[in-house]
């Protein structure tokens, strides 16, 4: 394997695409369809907006993949999502959801079925002082091989060249990891130094001080 890290930007999108398209959820995960843009839409955006354009699209599996889609290319073309790819060679194997806390408007694991307000959140504090990491997505078979741990360090390594004071991280309190631990594992988490912070029902907040 030849392991590498690169920052989503306007020349890769494509690979990002053809990651979810075709390698991200080739275990039959509960979360597929998914680009990853859930972070940034509030429940009106998602039921009203998401779900109209899906049926729109023709409903179903295919209707939905279609819309959300559509709302990842938009929210890139935006600058709103943003986040880093990891490639095996020139394929990509690997996302992770990184961004300024003051871009997303939910943190922490979340059922995308369940359109429930306490999950949404507006993040607190001024933009540009906290970089937060609110997913990871490795293809099954790369999966064990400290992948998300790759990405991790090199988020940490652009936040705190980019000027972020703190990194903060939304693992779950599980018994056992599974296909729901999108957030990443408190124990990665703790190996890169975060520290807890606080906790919100099974989501723990973990900060790192740049």
């Amino acid at each position: 394997m030849n392991i590498t890290i690169q920052p989503l930007t306007q020349s890769n999108r494509a690979d990002f695409f053809d990651f979810f398209d075709n390698r991200a959820f080739t275990d039959d995960s509960p979360y597929n369809p998914c680009y990853c843009c859930c972070f940034h839409m509030t429940p009106e955006e998602v039921k009203n907006g998401v779900g109209q354009r899906a049926q729109e699209l023709g409903g179903g599996y295919e209707g939905l993949r279609g819309a959300l889609r559509e709302a990842a290319e938009r929210l890139m073309e935006q600058g709103i999502m943003q986040g880093y790819l990891a490639y095996d060679g020139e394929l990509a194997i690997g996302w992770c959801n990184a961004n300024d806390r003051q871009n997303y408007l939910r943190t922490g694991s979340f059922n995308p079925g369940k359109q429930q307000e306490e999950d949404y959140c507006i993040a607190p504090g001024e933009k540009g002082k906290v970089k937060a990491v609110v997913c990871f997505e490795i293809a099954p078979e790369y999966r064990g091989k400290g992948i998300a741990g790759s990405l991790l360090q090199r988020v940490l390594e652009d936040a705190k060249t980019d000027g972020f004071e703190l990194a903060e991280v939304y693992p779950q309190e599980l018994e056992a990891p599974t296909v729901y631990d999108f957030t990443g594992p408190a124990a990665m988490y703790q190996k890169a130094g975060f520290e807890e912070a606080a906790r919100h029902g099974k989501t723990i907040v973990m900060r790192k001080r740049l």
